[in-house]
């Protein structure tokens, strides 16, 4: 009987595929997959699956040695964002009930993946996101853990999530939630997940995970300031684009109440019989009430494009469940008995997607 098939009369356990990110990372990458176990409890298999984003070191090479079940490669660097995205649709074709992400510099500890699935395997969770708990993690300085604990409360803000961790890439994805996601931000894929889950009312949750010692700095980013700045671009694109009306009518609305603050002051003085030397405030609050009107029907368009928006995502959503369908959920490649030289099943290179 084949892996993972039913026996008569009980549920088929479901099948977890741990995907890997990685950019230059031969070094770490042994530990990273090492230390994933292969076995874990309400579980029928775990498969390792390595997104290679266009590595110019020997990690495919190391990959192949360490005996991964699948390996996908961009041609060229891509960015965190987009090695994510395949590596979701890379799960989703070879048939993944859980998607478990993690990071090829074994920052987070494989000994907690059980504890992350554990929601989605209950039911009561569509996506997990591991806690760091960063407030005690030595390597973060104040200034770092202070900036972490802001930003994950606007974030969940804007999401409508109580996860604490908002960055944090250790997290597990139910087969339902990846079919919904839809990552196109092309800096990293954390903020806008979830304010995407949180848009789409996909029940979130996050687990207490433990993280091993840093072994580099950060790739993502050069700076703290840059790391601002591309998040905030981010959270302001997505609020935005789920958002829309919202958004832009707030935003009219300022400019609105700020260019009647002068036109009131003029009439005071027009009234006072003294208008002659205030015009100017006449023209400044009506070049902001007019930027106001413009404002708040431009957020009536940005509401109907987001409707429209909504229809292609349902339209994607059901493209994508017609695609695993007519595969009966099997996967591309079935992964043959690994052994001391078995080599990985291989996914064709990923062009630009």
């Amino acid at each position: 009987m084949s892996p993972g098939r039913p026996l008569s009369g009980h549920r088929r356990l479901p099948r977890l595929i741990v995907q890997i990110p990685c950019y230059n990372e031969e070094r770490t990458l042994p530990d990273t997959v090492r230390s994933i176990p292969r076995h874990m409890d309400g579980v029928d298999r775990v498969e390792i699956l390595i997104v290679d984003d266009g590595s110019s070191d020997d990690t495919v090479a190391v990959a192949e040695r360490l005996g991964v079940d699948h390996v996908v490669r961009h041609t060229n660097n891509k960015g965190l964002a987009r090695s994510f995205r395949t590596g979701l649709d890379a799960c989703l074709r070879l048939g993944a009930d859980i998607i478990v992400n993690t990071d090829g510099d074994n920052q987070y500890d494989a000994r907690d993946i059980a504890r992350l699935i554990r929601p989605i395997l209950d039911r009561s969770a569509d996506i997990v996101v591991g806690d760091r708990q960063t407030q005690d993690l030595d390597h973060f300085t104040p200034v770092k853990r202070t900036l972490q604990r802001l930003g994950s409360r606007v974030v969940r803000a804007l999401s409508g999530t109580n996860v604490p961790d908002t960055v944090s890439g250790f997290r597990a994805i139910s087969r339902q939630a990846a079919l919904q996601i839809n990552i196109i931000s092309p800096f990293s894929y954390t903020i806008e997940m979830l304010i995407q889950a949180g848009r789409k009312n996909l029940a979130v949750a996050h687990v207490p995970v433990r993280t091993n010692p840093p072994t580099r700095p950060s790739r993502l980013f050069k700076g703290i300031p840059q790391f601002i700045g591309r998040s905030v671009v981010t959270m302001v694109r997505m609020y935005a684009m789920y958002k829309p009306l919202v958004t832009f009518v707030s935003l009219g609305a300022v400019l609105f109440a700020v260019g009647a603050i002068p036109i009131l002051r003029f009439l005071y003085f027009w009234l006072d019989g003294d208008s002659g030397g205030h015009i100017q405030s006449l023209i400044l609050g009506g070049v902001l009430v007019i930027l106001g009107c413009v404002t708040l029907l431009i957020g009536l368009v940005a509401d109907l494009i987001n409707f429209n928006r909504q229809l292609i995502e349902m339209t994607l959503e059901k493209v994508r469940r017609l695609e695993m369908d007519r595969r009966g959920r099997r996967p591309a490649v079935e992964p043959r008995p690994r052994s001391a030289d078995d080599a990985p099943v291989r996914i064709a290179a990923v062009g630009d997607r």
